[in-house]
């Protein structure tokens, strides 16, 4: 991970003190934001590798952050939220994040998230049973896997890191059913502790911004009772 930037916001300095360090014994630089505003602010004017986001935050809380970041960035998002609060976890994917670990943690478990995360979105990679390729079209929707980026006739949409790695899946193995429990293991990893909520939280969300009419699906189509899958326009 050595050459990625992080920035961590949270209000308990000794939280950051503590993600900080560790970061940074893997050359990670790291930039700190104690609340909302700040982390928005460094978010706007800076590019990471990674985000680490508390949901309580003062001044704009880790939902509005997220929300608002995702109007100009697909950095990767790891939300910090209260133990067993689902909800929390919930609307954090619904704001745009791509993960979320709950408090207290293990530093461990931290950067192994951070890492797995940066694994995915690395230019080169392998989804599925099939290299990516460098362009997947079909119909007026066009994806970028070299430069991680989608268009809906020509315009570009902004995609997180989960939507697009969805979204790339689907695209490059087309008529294929994956189901609800094959997608979280491929796109978020066999250690990924969230349940498959989380997919449907995500196909909603790539619906909302690919498809015309999201209730009458174009591209991401529902197999009922067995999972989704991407059909050829």
């Amino acid at each position: 991970m050595a050459g990625k930037r992080a920035l961590v916001v949270d209000d308990e300095k000794l939280i950051v003190k503590g993600i900080r360090f560790s970061l940074e014994q893997d050359d990670i630089q790291v930039d700190c934001a104690y609340d909302g505003e700040e982390a928005l602010e460094y978010a706007r004017n800076n590019q990471y590798d990674i985000i680490l986001l508390d949901v309580m935050l003062p001044k704009l809380t880790g939902f509005e952050v997220c929300q608002q970041i995702r109007e100009f960035s697909s950095v990767p998002i790891i939300m910090l939220t209260a133990k067993g609060d689902d909800m929390d976890k919930i609307l954090g994917l619904e704001y745009g994040a791509d993960d979320y670990i709950t408090k207290p943690f293990n530093i461990l478990e931290v950067k192994a998230r951070i890492k797995a995360i940066m694994r995915r979105t690395e230019p080169k990679r392998i989804i599925g049973e099939k290299a990516a390729p460098k362009v997947v079209e079909s119909g007026d929707l066009r994806l970028d896997g070299e430069g991680r980026r989608a268009y809906i006739a020509g315009r570009e949409i902004g995609l997180t890191a989960k939507e697009f790695e969805m979204l790339e899946l689907l695209m490059t193995n087309p008529n294929k059913v994956y189901s609800r429990e094959n997608l979280l293991q491929t796109v978020w990893g066999p250690d990924y502790p969230g349940d498959v909520r989380t997919v449907d939280v995500h196909v909603r969300r790539l619906r909302e911004k690919i498809e015309s009419n999201p209730s009458e699906p174009k591209y991401v189509h529902t197999k009922w009772g067995v999972g989704y899958y991407f059909l050829n326009a």
